[in-house]
């Protein structure tokens, strides 16, 4: 069975409890399927990039055979919400619905979207209807108004991101399907050396102060180019970036008063 997040933001939990961790969020008119029911929840797999997780059931809204495949033709011919917030205005009943960056609109044409019949109003400056090339004035003319959004564990949205959910959320906007998680987006794109890097390209790092020597992958961050990253700890900023790692001023003390590496390079990935 198939369903859809007609809600702006739906948790996707790693239990059938609300007290239970955030894995990552499903946008607004983001499917599922539905893999198993209990009375309160549903255990769901994401069509956009395969995760698992239980969801509210009362926050899904079932889809028929006909209505997925008649949306599946419809984000054919989609937009996708390149601003941290926007708003939409149904026109059935003029409620408005936030809007989070990431979120693809289907059947989009001149500040409208049809979502199962029905049509939404937004503003077109919110909104890429092609995929922008993936350049560092561009990349830099997006992630601006991303700085400062807060670190939140499985967060994807302008209230709270974690680290992949940055990177996701931002290629996203630029054509490109990345998966969930940083372990998982290091198996995408191509393998580059950092001299060779370019702007939007992902570095992946484990944490400098854990084993230095190690390469688990536990953090993802955007190259702005070969000396800067951004990324997503503690909250969006960007940071000085070499072939060791992550050198963060913000964690200078007594003992290291320039500040520290706070995250050990692994590797870079082009997509």
């Amino acid at each position: 069975m198939k369903a859809i997040a007609l809600h702006s933001i739906i948790p996707l939990r790693a239990e059938a409890s609300e007290a239970a961790e955030q894995l990552t969020q499903m946008l607004f008119a983001e499917t599922c399927e539905i893999l198993e029911q209990k009375p309160r929840w549903n255990r769901v797999k994401l069509d956009l990039d395969g995760q698992t997780g239980w969801v509210d059931a009362k926050m899904l809204s079932p889809l028929s055979d006909k209505e997925f495949v008649a949306l599946q033709k419809a984000f054919r011919h989609s937009a996708i919400v390149k601003m941290p917030m926007a708003y939409a205005v149904s026109e059935n009943n003029s409620q408005t619905v936030p809007l989070t960056a990431g979120t693809r609109l289907p059947q989009y044409s001149d500040g409208t979207f049809n979502l199962l019949g029905v049509t939404f109003r937004i503003d077109p400056a919110m909104v890429s209807t092609a995929a922008p090339k993936l350049t560092q004035d561009n990349l830099l003319k997006v992630v601006r108004f991303f700085l400062n959004t807060p670190y939140l564990w499985g967060g994807k949205n302008a209230m709270g991101m974690d680290c992949s959910g940055f990177t996701q959320t931002i290629h996203a906007i630029f054509g490109h399907s990345l998966l969930r998680n940083a372990s998982e987006q290091a198996t995408q794109g191509t393998a580059v050396p950092l001299d060779e890097a370019q702007a939007g390209d992902l570095a992946f790092f484990d944490h400098a102060d854990i084993d230095p020597t190690a390469t688990h992958i536990s953090h993802v961050g955007i190259l702005i180019d070969k000396e800067r990253i951004i990324h997503c700890s503690g909250r969006v900023k960007v940071e000085k970036l070499d072939k060791q790692g992550i050198f963060s001023t913000e964690q200078a003390d007594k003992e290291q008063p320039k500040g520290r590496y706070t995250h050990h390079l692994v590797t870079i990935r082009h997509y």
